[in-house]
């Protein structure tokens, strides 16, 4: 059974947004920084673009400025992201920041982790403090794990924060490596998702040769699904599955066609190099369909979209792992009308708009009035 395009195929349809951005400036952090590090932010004020803020969110922009491009947006207050959000019909939404998802390159250790501290204590007091629907990830360190199992452990409890935001553009080593048990260990602990979450960085990290490429276009095509590809098997041949057993994973912002693709390939490796990963008690794709969630955003887009259908049902057949992601409100955010118009079940459509993120993030579905 498929429902007319647009429509809802059930009235009690949730739609929980697994990936919205706040405009995380070095102005607005500056009062939860600490000191000498607070006056680097109040010299940076505002910043100068979006993901462009030398000592802050620092980027390679090798593209001449071409007029008639997109517009950069960004939500500054939580009226403002509730009331974005109502238009697009969306009931709850996942923050995540904007120009820390650069945070993975910076390469001060203690200024990273006051960065980090201070984020997370502004997306506490300034975004999840109302009734509003919005829930946030905090941000995990990746420069101070040790740090950052201790950050996890203290927000914990914090009913509005639902996730471990992990930065991945330009990260170094990958989030297999065991440098990141503590943070790995203090997400399980507190039974919080770990989420990956990618950006396009011309960096000397993972994923490599973004340099060659002429123009943003070829970058932007290759960077975020590449770097989740990277990860995935990052994690998978350390073992991070098997060695922490109850740890959830989620990727986001990297679409979801690719990843078919890696089960099988890398069922197909474990096949032939057991051995090498004997600490792996299951396929990969076992691991992968039991404790991993893939967010739709962006979304591929096939002639036929009865294709896209068939491609989430390779790994994921009832739709229990993947999440509805819009990236709002950035200009190539996907709107939830688009994965409304899917000739999918009820049940499918009822788990990847909203179903699949209550179970992950452990919120409660809201009260309908």
């Amino acid at each position: 059974m498929v429902a007319a395009p647009g429509k809802r195929k059930t009235d009690d349809l949730i739609i929980v947004d697994a990936d919205i951005h706040v405009n995380d400036t070095p102005a607005a952090l500056t009062p939860y920084m600490t000191q000498p590090w607070r006056k680097s932010l109040e010299v940076m004020g505002g910043g100068t673009s979006y993901l462009n803020v030398p000592g802050f969110a620092p980027a390679l922009k090798l593209d001449p400025p071409i007029p008639g491009g997109h517009p950069s947006r960004s939500v500054h207050t939580p009226a403002e992201m509730r009331q974005g959000l109502d238009e697009l019909g969306i009931d709850l939404g996942v923050l995540f920041p904007d120009n820390l998802l650069l945070f993975a390159v910076l390469p001060n250790i203690e200024y990273a982790t006051e960065i980090s501290h201070a984020y997370n204590r502004w997306l506490v007091e300034e975004w999840l403090r109302e009734d509003n629907g919005l829930y946030g990830a905090i941000v995990a360190c990746p420069q101070n794990p040790h740090d950052s199992a201790r950050e996890i452990a203290r927000y914990a409890k914090e009913d509005k924060v639902v996730a471990v935001y992990l930065p991945t553009a330009g990260v170094h080593p990958l989030w297999g490596d065991r440098k990141y048990d503590p943070i790995l260990g203090a997400a399980q602990a507190a039974n919080l998702p770990v989420m990956l979450h990618s950006v396009t960085v011309v960096t000397p990290q993972f994923p490599y040769q973004l340099d060659q490429f002429e123009n943003h276009w070829a970058r932007q095509m290759l960077s975020h699904a590449f770097a989740m590809q990277a990860n995935l098997v990052s994690l998978m041949h350390t073992g991070v599955p098997a060695r922490f057993p109850e740890l959830k994973v989620g990727f986001t912002e990297a679409g979801i066609a690719w990843v078919p693709y890696m089960i099988w390939r890398m069922d197909k490796y474990y096949n032939e190099y057991r051995r090498m990963i004997p600490f792996l008690e299951k396929r990969p794709s076992e691991y992968v369909r039991d404790r991993m969630w893939f967010a739709t955003q962006p979304i591929e887009e096939p002639d036929d979209p009865r294709d896209l259908v068939a491609t989430i049902k390779l790994y994921d057949p009832d739709g229990s792992r993947t999440l509805y992601a819009s990236d709002w409100p950035h200009h190539d955010f996907d709107h939830p009308k688009g994965l409304l118009k899917l000739p999918m079940s009820p049940e499918m459509q009822r788990n990847i708009m909203g179903a699949s993120a209550l179970e992950l993030f452990g919120i409660p579905a809201p009260v309908r009035k």
